[in-house]
Parts: C-alpha cells; structure tokens; sequence
C-alpha cells in the first residue's frame, strides 16, 4: 500500500457530519419536547442497562457536553475515513460496543451518557496504529492527535473532575488500543519516484552521485580538458605581383 490507497472519497465528510447530526438531533428532541433521556445511557452491571451501550454516545447532559465531544468527532472521524477507510465502520461501531461494555463492567452505579468513550477510541486507535505501521504519514498523523488531544488521558483517571465517567474514557482508551493491534492494514510502502529509492538502483556511472565523495562530501569535478586549436585544410594560395613600366606618352598632360 502507498500514498496512493489516501483518497478523499465523500464518506470522509459525509459519515462525521451524519454521525454528529444524529447526536444534535437527538438533543434538540430532548431539549423541544421536554425530555428525559438520561435514563437510557448505561446503568453498570444491570440487565436494564445494557441497550444503554448502543444509545448513549447519542444522549448529552447539556449544550457545554455535546459541543465538547462534536468537534473532536467531526475531526477524528474524518482522518479515520481518510486514513483508514476500509477500517472506519468497524472502528467505530466495536469501538461503541466493546467501550460501552468495559463501562457497564467497571462503571459506577449511575447513568452513563455521552460519546467522549468513542471519542477516546478514536484517539486511542488512531495514535497507536500510526505508530505501530511506521509509515511516515500515519506517524505524523498520531503525532498531530497526540498535540490536539494529549492532554485528554488524564480524564482516564478517577477524580480528576466530578461528574464526567472517567470509566467511559478508560473503556475508550483501552478499546481503541486492542483495535490497533488487532485490526490488520497492508503493509505500507513509500511510493517510489525516482530511481535511486529503487531497491536494486546502481550508482555506477550516475552523474550527480559522482559529484560525491566516499564520505558524501560534495566535490567540484576536475576542468574538462582544452580541446587542442585544429585548422583546416586550406589549398596552399600563391600570389603574384606583375610590374609594368610607366609609359609617360600615355600619361595626360
């Protein structure tokens, strides 16, 4: 696989913005009609609970909550639809469901709400499975999301703030972890350009390798010789001067 298999196809925009729109959706349903939803995140270790793992990345507290978790989704989801494309639906859709479920088992009895655990899939997947390929780009692209989003693995500990599910965040992390190492990609290659990136490339006889020297020192070639002065071949010309007497009685007066 190289640079190639990165194209932007309309699933890099369409599948962040559906996903989003769902989440306001939901809220602005909530908020219009008066509504308490809350009772439907993930109630930990009660039958009851369970339905809460598929519907609570879609159910926000309040405006502060849902804006908090729509622009990292909107950025993180785009760069895993374009990154990672044939990967995307299944990262995300386990990453809800095995999130979820490290909640239900470790969370506290209370209702679970919000998609920051998708959130922290996201982050998590995207980070180590960038560094697990070692493919130039996808490094850069884990290094771009550990300088967004870094700061975000402290709220995988316990009472670091009050009233967010640090157990939500943890499920996340350690979701999109077990992601990156099972989830398998084609081994990433650089596209190849010119020809001394060729694996089987033979310096001899290249004629800018030979302005280096043994210890890659750049060195000015030697002056091309002066070529020697050549004439040519002219037939030999001889001249001939004829003198006449002055005859005075032609002369005019």
């Amino acid at each position: 696989m190289t640079d190639n298999n990165f194209k932007f196809t309309p699933q890099v925009l369409v599948f962040p913005i559906v996903f989003v729109l769902m989440m306001w959706i939901v809220f602005w349903a909530e908020v219009r009609f008066n509504l308490n939803l809350g009772h439907f995140g993930i109630y930990p270790r009660a039958i009851e609970g369970l339905p809460g793992i598929i519907v609570s990345p879609f159910i926000h507290g309040n405006l502060e909550h849902i804006y908090n978790n729509s622009l990292p989704l909107l950025v993180l989801l785009a760069a895993l639809s374009y990154f990672y494309r044939e990967l995307a639906l299944k990262v995300v859709g386990y990453g809800i469901l095995l999130s979820g479920l490290i909640t239900w088992i470790i969370g506290r009895e209370s209702f679970h709400i919000g998609a920051s655990g998708l959130v922290y899939v996201l982050v998590s997947f995207i980070f180590f499975k960038g560094i697990i390929t070692k493919y130039y780009r996808l490094v850069a692209l884990s290094l771009m999301v550990i300088l967004l989003y870094g700061s975000m693995v402290w709220y995988v500990f316990p009472d670091i703030e009050k009233g967010i599910s640090w157990e939500g965040h943890l499920g996340g992390f350690i979701a999109g972890i077990f992601f990156a190492l099972y989830f398998k990609t084609a081994e990433y290659k650089k596209l190849i350009r010119y020809d001394w990136e060729k694996p089987d490339f033979d310096p001899t006889g290249d004629k800018f390798l030979e302005r280096f020297d043994e210890n890659g020192n750049f060195v000015n070639p030697p002056p091309p010789p002066e070529p020697e002065e050549e004439f040519p071949d002219y037939p030999e010309i001889t001249y001939r001067y004829v003198f006449k007497e002055r005859d005075p009685a032609s002369e005019n007066p």
